[in-house]
């Protein structure tokens, strides 16, 4: 048998698979020899790398696409904002019916079923916000940037207010905790648990107005977002593609690559444990993955490894898109089984050190992988995945598939259409802002350590206050509205209890 059909043979699965495209061997394109992902093996997480141009997107859209036809959904972050397409057929033209020729795919063009998100509402999208509460010390320390010590000073302020039932909703009520348990009258609050300086205080302030003044503050407020929306499918049977779309945040890397971590942590420690299951529950692409990993302390990345370690189980699988392996930790690359690589650049002595280390991290292979991976065009790449019963597949280079959906984004007029058609948009759209830690701590009525009259913890909202002035007729309406259940939900974890956090520090949330 020769090389090119040992490498052939491993990708022969019997069961349900993701077809990428045909083996490239010699220069020639082998369209008998298909290079496939078994479908049940797409929650072993993933890398997709390789340098701008290479295609990485175009991969990600015909993944996508795939596993929404088999059922599955799909969250993708849309960073440059020509993801957008993946709803609407695409267009034939020579390119793709030639690479269609090529590989042997039945080409036809096809849209999917797409829901379109954009963080805070800054961009064309439904909303998605997060409450301070919900998002957790250590997630916000990475936003604003924090040392350790500062963390763990944000750590006693998130513990004080999930005591006191001092609802953390939007940063003014950040703000207003920090501020009081620094004031004469709540610095005691802290001291048997070590307390909180002034200096480090501060510091925190500082972040939260520099944070403020950049146009942040749109993030955090209600209805939070629920991530089961995520798990959602089409009433004709195919996964829903969760787009979120980020061109109009690119400029603030940091923010919405710590926000897709806080949507990822939101979802483990939601869903229950499922084994190995037939197919994936949801399957989650990771653009710009090396901006989460930027300066991030080793708790945080500690917190990243055992996330995507463990949410393998619960039906979820993480694919992380970036230029090189090197961008991710060597803890997080061995959790990732599945491997597609586009092209490489090595203009530089150092561009020359990471095509080496990215080899190194390829099982061995009939291929000189360091010539092949500078010389790869666009739609083509290296391609290492899992095979039926776990091991991994020979090392293949694979000229890719084209995808069925336009490629590029559809127009902002067909885009804001699809938003406002949304069963979610009434839902999302509207921001809340009811009572919570600043009304409690800035307006009238007693401070939480203050005379035997009700605490603000015990005292119930302004809102529930005045329910009972309320129409019957009214309430009902209220209650059974989608931004009723989406406040419920976060209202009732965060009054008069301590909450219970997760590896982030997020809040658990039983839905």
């Amino acid at each position: 048998m020769s090389d090119s059909e040992k490498i052939a043979a491993g990708y022969a699965f019997t069961g349900p698979a993701l077809d990428l495209g045909a083996l490239l061997w010699d220069g020639a394109c082998l369209p008998d020899a298909q290079i496939r992902i078994p479908l049940p093996m797409l929650n072993r997480h993933g890398l997709v790398a390789g340098a701008t141009g290479t295609g990485k997107t175009k991969t990600l859209q015909l993944v996508a696409e795939q596993l929404s036809a088999q059922g599955v959904p799909v969250f993708l972050a849309d960073v440059k904002g020509d993801v957008s397409g993946i709803s609407a057929p695409g267009v034939p033209n020579d390119k793709v019916t030639g690479r269609a020729a090529e590989v042997r795919q039945q080409w036809t063009a096809t849209g999917f079923p797409a829901e379109f998100y954009a963080l805070g509402g800054i961009g064309h999208g439904i909303p998605v916000r997060a409450t301070i509460t919900g998002f957790g010390p250590v997630l916000l320390s990475k936003v604003l940037q924090l040392n350790q010590t500062q963390e763990q000073s944000l750590g006693l302020i998130f513990h004080y207010a999930d005591t006191k039932g001092l609802e953390l909703i939007d940063l003014k009520d950040l703000r207003a905790v920090v501020t009081f348990l620094t004031s004469d009258e709540g610095k005691p609050e802290l001291k048997n648990i070590g307390g909180l300086s002034t200096a480090t205080a501060g510091v925190i302030l500082r972040s939260l107005t520099a944070f403020e003044a950049q146009g942040m503050a749109d993030f955090f407020g209600e209805p939070e977002f629920d991530t089961s929306e995520l798990l959602r499918t089409a009433a004709d049977g195919r996964g829903t593609v969760s787009v979120l779309e980020l061109p109009a945040v690119q400029d603030r890397p940091q923010l919405f690559s710590t926000f897709l971590m806080w949507l990822l942590a939101d979802l483990f420690h939601d869903l229950p444990e499922v084994g190995d299951a037939d197919k994936p529950k949801l399957v989650f692409f990771f653009d710009e993955a090396h901006l989460l990993f930027n300066d991030a302390s080793k708790a945080f990345l500690d917190s990243i490894t055992q996330t995507v370690r463990l949410i393998r189980s619960k039906g979820v699988g993480v694919f992380f898109v970036t230029q090189t392996p090197k961008d991710v930790p060597a803890d997080v690359l061995a959790q990732l089984g599945n491997r597609v690589q586009h092209a490489l650049r090595a203009f530089t002595p150092d561009d020359q050190k990471a095509l080496k280390a990215t080899v190194k991290t390829f099982p061995n292979s009939a291929y000189d992988l360091e010539e092949i991976l500078t010389g790869l065009g666009t739609g083509e790449a290296v391609v290492t995945v899992l095979s039926e019963n776990g091991a991994p597949t020979p090392v293949a280079v694979t000229r890719l598939r084209a995808p069925e959906s336009l490629m590029g984004p559809i127009p902002p007029t067909a885009l804001d259409e699809a938003v406002k058609s949304s069963p979610l948009y009434g839902r999302y759209a509207q921001a809340v802002d009811r009572e919570s830690a600043y009304e409690k701590l800035t307006g009238p009525g007693p401070s939480p350590t203050g005379s035997p009259k009700p605490t603000p913890a015990e005292r119930p909202p302004a809102k529930e206050r005045e329910k009972e002035k309320e129409d019957e007729s009214m309430v009902q309406q209220v209650i059974g509205s989608g931004m009723f259940k989406s406040l419920a939900r976060s209202v009732g974890t965060q009054i008069g209890r301590e909450i219970t956090r997760s590896l982030f520090g997020t809040a658990r949330r039983k839905r």
